[in-house]
């Protein structure tokens, strides 16, 4: 498998993910209380957002890759 094919199959899975999932979501812990043994936590939900643009550019420019690497075989 040359370099330009494995480009290409990751922005292309990179545009589908983008696309199904429009972001990424990650959970962190935060130290709300620590009084010496006693200690309270609190989940805090993050969301990084994905453009639907994103995603399209990135699963368009992977084909294009596919595409201009077969017609140069």
């Amino acid at each position: 498998m040359s370099g330009r094919n494995l480009l290409a199959i990751v922005l292309v899975a990179i545009g589908v993910i983008a696309l199904a999932y429009q972001g990424i979501t990650y959970t962190t812990e935060k130290k709300v209380v620590d009084l010496g043994p006693i200690e309270a936590t609190r989940k805090e939900h993050h969301t990084i957002p994905l453009p639907p643009l994103l995603g399209a550019i990135a699963l368009i420019g992977g084909i294009a890759v596919l595409v201009t690497g077969r017609k140069s075989d």
